[in-house]
């Protein structure tokens, strides 16, 4: 047996709860933050980031194609970070929504301005930033996200994006991100309603593989997701 084979069946014995986590850093019981994790959750954090394996554009690409978005999800060590990021929010601004508001955004009016704010690339209705926490994909793959000011319409019978509303998101995505990136290497999804960890804002995901990161400070006005800035 190799030392990484015993090293990955020693952690995958352990509590969910300590694997990954560097035994100096082991806490003496479940942390608070992951009491109450999903069951979904829980099988992730149990798998050592050893043994996960990321997603290829091409795997992106079908999930999105297809509609299988459920599928996504984060790099075991990634979660464990991210839950107990959003704890820490709860904890600090009330809610994950109160802190995207007040930090991420910085909107002091949420009312939407233009009568058609997609069409005006100056308009303060939307904002481009980094995912904070993006899934476990190929790290060339960079994650953004539109949020906007203004209604994202959906069709009540479906709960999917209505077509003209999908129209205009793609137009704009074709303005914006396809006129600098290959086509091939873009592609956007709204998250169903179910898998939405940020509800009361409007936004889209937009995911670009292997761009031009001057075009992505560009687009972001230079910001830094969450997961780089607090790196352990």
């Amino acid at each position: 047996m190799s030392i990484a084979t015993a090293s990955a069946e020693t952690e995958a014995a352990l509590p969910f709860w300590l694997v990954n986590v560097p035994r100096s850093a082991w806490p003496e019981k479940c942390p608070d933050f992951l009491i109450d994790a999903s069951d979904r959750d829980r099988a992730i954090l149990t798998l050592p980031d050893s043994q996960y394996c990321r997603l290829s554009w091409i795997e992106v690409q079908e999930y999105v194609r297809t509609n299988r978005i459920d599928r996504f999800n984060r790099l075991p060590s990634d979660l464990r970070r991210y839950l107990a990021y959003v704890a820490k929010l709860k904890e600090d601004y009330g809610s994950v929504l109160n802190f995207i508001i007040e930090k991420r955004l910085q909107w002091k009016d949420r009312e939407p301005k233009d009568a058609d704010p997609f069409n005006n690339p100056d308009t303060a209705d939307l904002k481009i930033l980094y995912n904070d926490w993006p899934y476990g994909i190929d790290t060339k793959i960079i994650h953004l996200v539109v949020w906007t000011k203004f209604e994202l319409e959906d069709d009540p019978a479906t709960g999917e994006l209505t077509a003209p509303m999908r129209k205009k998101i793609d137009d704009f995505v074709e303005r914006t991100f396809r006129s600098r990136v290959p086509r091939d290497n873009v592609i956007w999804f709204k998250n169903w309603k179910s898998l939405k960890s940020v509800h009361g804002i409007e936004h889209f995901h937009v995911m670009l593989h292997d761009p031009d990161m001057d075009f992505i400070e560009e687009i972001t006005h230079g910001d830094i997701p969450a997961s780089q800035s607090l790196q352990p």
